[in-house]
Parts: C-alpha cells; sequence; structure tokens
C-alpha cells in the first residue's frame, strides 16, 4: 500500500515519492508547458487568471493582508 503524502507541505524542495508519485505525469505536462511555451504567454495566462484567482481567495476569505470578518 502507498502512503499518502500532501505534496504541498512535503514536496516544497521536490518530490518525495520519486517515481511512485502519483502526480508525475501532472509533473510532465507542466514541464513540457514551461518548455514550449514562449515567456510573454506564460504572462498573458498568469495576467488573464488573475481576477479569478483573487475572487476565489476573497469568497474563502484567504486573501493575505485582508482583515478576516
Amino acid at each position: 500500500m502507498a502512503s499518502t503524502v500532501d505534496c504541498a507541505t512535503a514536496c516544497v524542495n521536490g518530490c518525495v515519492l520519486g517515481e511512485a508519485c502519483p502526480h508525475r505525469e501532472h509533473l510532465a505536462a507542466a514541464l513540457k508547458f514551461v518548455a514550449e511555451t514562449d515567456l510573454d504567454r506564460m504572462v498573458e495566462v498568469a495576467q488573464a487568471s488573475a481576477p479569478q484567482r483573487l475572487l476565489r481567495q476573497l469568497e474563502k476569505g484567504s486573501l493575505p493582508g485582508y482583515p478576516q470578518s
């Protein structure tokens, strides 16, 4: 049985599961995107998603520097 790992905390300096990582396909897709995408296009993608990310953080009440109600 594979152990459960919280990747957000355990893998900040690299994957701790190595080849057994269940997210390897996502890593491969991300590496391919970075290798094949122009930096200007990446900036456009980030700018386009900023309003949605801001709204999600506001809805959750997790916006850094924003007072909790």
